[in-house]
């Protein structure tokens, strides 16, 4: 779906005619059509706005489903990091040796990185299969669909929550105080947001038409994983190549959150600048393509 047209519906008045005073409904008479683009078209943020309540409970409603049912229910929120950061605390850490050059402890070291990215990588696997997962309501009603991946990776802020406070925790345990940088872990946190929704858009768009989508997202999450400093520090990477490496957004993400929480060196400013510009790059593209691509998700999913 695309355009929104209004015209004047002539010649007879409705039979109960509305209220002069509320000016909020629609006019007499009014009717709406809805007709498919025919071409690129505006993001119309406005009209997402204007159902920013249905977003609110679409968010509520993949929090409430996320866990129903399940015996450890929210716990995993934390389990699934923590057990990561085990697995890499021995295999890197102990036997790969990269304990040895970190100035703080491999285990917090590695599961600062591991909230933002887990973060992502659940924003990025559950918004790839949204549309699919909402095709009933998609066939059913017109609303902005961008509101349907929007809501699945807000709805991952709660997790990232629960899995901070353990990570406050292992801070106090391990004697690292937060610095004054932490005032800017906020806009990491939106970077990796952008980045997640960014790769969403594009993947949910791709996914209604091509269902091979969803085998390709673990493959990718995977090697998204290690291509990002997550288990390493970036300083692993030779410092010509450090500018390019920053064209993963999550390069700038999850080097942030060390330099905000756990204060080690700040990461280079042209790495930071080339993973936000990259991260923006995905989004604007992926929204644009989403709503290209819009018209035909009715008749395909």
């Amino acid at each position: 779906m695309g355009e929104i047209k209004t015209a004047r519906k002539q010649p007879y008045p409705p039979a109960d005619p509305l209220p002069a005073s509320d000016s909020t409904l629609p006019a007499a008479g009014t009717i709406t059509i809805i007709q498919p683009s025919r071409s690129w078209v505006s993001l119309r943020l406005r009209e997402l706005w204007a159902y920013r309540e249905l977003l609110y409970f679409l968010i509520w409603r993949d929090v409430k489903v996320r866990y129903k049912q399940t015996a450890l229910g929210a716990a995993w929120a934390i389990i699934q990091p923590v057990f990561t950061m085990v697995v890499f605390t021995i295999f890197f850490g102990n036997l790969g040796g990269l304990r040895n050059d970190l100035p703080i402890a491999y285990p917090i070291f590695a599961y600062t990185a591991l909230v933002p990215w887990n973060f992502f990588s659940n924003g990025l696997s559950l918004s790839s299969n949204s549309l699919v997962g909402s095709a009933n309501l998609i066939k059913k009603v017109y609303f902005p669909r961008l509101v349907v991946p929007i809501s699945t990776v807000l709805s991952g802020v709660v997790d990232f929550a629960l899995a901070f406070a353990v990570l406050l925790g292992m801070m106090l345990y391990f004697g690292v105080a937060p610095t004054i940088n932490i005032i800017w872990l906020p806009a990491f946190l939106v970077l990796a947001l952008i980045t997640a929704l960014g790769a969403g858009l594009w993947l949910a768009a791709l996914n209604v038409e091509f269902r091979d989508v969803r085998y390709v997202v673990p493959f990718l999450t995977q090697i998204w994983l290690f291509a990002s400093p997550v288990a390493y520090a970036s300083t692993l990477v030779s410092a010509q190549w450090r500018t390019l490496y920053g064209l993963n957004p999550m390069v700038g993400v999850v080097e942030g959150f060390r330099w905000a929480l756990l204060g080690l060196d700040m990461p280079s400013l042209p790495m930071l600048l080339v993973s936000t510009l990259a991260a923006i790059v995905l989004l604007v593209s992926g929204a644009f393509y989403f709503r290209r691509m819009e018209k035909s998700f009715a008749d395909v999913v």
